[in-house]
């Protein structure tokens, strides 16, 4: 899979001293949806956080997006987080702005300087994500539908290669789910991005079928290949 954005190899994942995972061998090439799936508390989130640099990868090989997760370090975290996107459950948006200045510290953070093209990619992924006219409305304005749907926009600022999202419809209702799940699989197929979703909704994944792999009893399977 010579096109892979993300590529794990005899990974080991750990939470502090514990082993969360063993052995993960992981492709995902480009524009292709995958499915995470396992029980709570099987490692899906630990294997998340490996990936965007969050816990540290000490045994194994792993490369997201160009990156080499093993060298990373705080001061390279932030350049592989401007070629992912991370979309969360709970959409941690700052709700002490409108959706904007949310947008605008995001790129402003991630190194953007240009006011005129900052601009630009705030109106370009609002209107990606269908809400063009929403940015002046702040987060408790919005329905949990639309909270997301800014996630997601956060998520696409920096063009990524990647996309990890964990459990992004685990807050929303079953028409709202729909949405995301149209719009995530819109992403892939129009603008070449992989996508890793991490699920426990069997719901969702039998109305939107796509490759799974899931974490059980400290080993990542892939169902694609049984």
């Amino acid at each position: 899979m010579t096109d892979a954005v993300l590529d794990i190899s005899n990974a080991n994942i750990y939470q502090g001293e514990s082993l969360i995972l063993s052995n993960v061998n992981i492709k995902v090439a480009k524009s292709e949806f995958v499915y995470l799936v396992g029980k709570t508390g099987s490692g899906k989130s630990s294997l998340l956080k490996t990936l965007y640099g969050e816990l540290p990868l000490s045994i194994g090989e792993a490369t997201v997006a160009g990156f080499n997760i093993k060298e990373l370090t705080w001061k390279t975290v932030p350049y592989l987080r401007r070629n992912i996107g991370i979309v969360f459950q709970d959409f941690q948006l700052l709700t002490d702005r409108n959706i904007h200045d949310n947008l605008h510290f995001v790129l402003k953070a991630t190194g953007w300087k240009n006011e005129r093209e900052i601009e630009d990619k705030i109106e370009e992924v609002l209107g990606k994500v269908g809400l063009r006219t929403k940015g002046f409305k702040y987060p408790y304005e919005l329905s949990g539908g639309e909270q997301q749907r800014i996630d997601i926009a956060r998520a696409l600022l920096n063009s990524p290669k990647l996309i990890l999202a964990d459990e992004p419809t685990g807050n929303l209702d079953p028409e709202t789910t729909n949405e995301i799940m149209n719009l995530l699989f819109q992403i892939a197929k129009e603008f070449g991005t992989a996508i890793v979703m991490a699920t426990h909704d069997y719901m969702v994944i039998n109305k939107y079928p796509a490759r799974m792999i899931k974490t059980e009893n400290g080993k990542v399977i892939d169902l694609a290949h049984l």
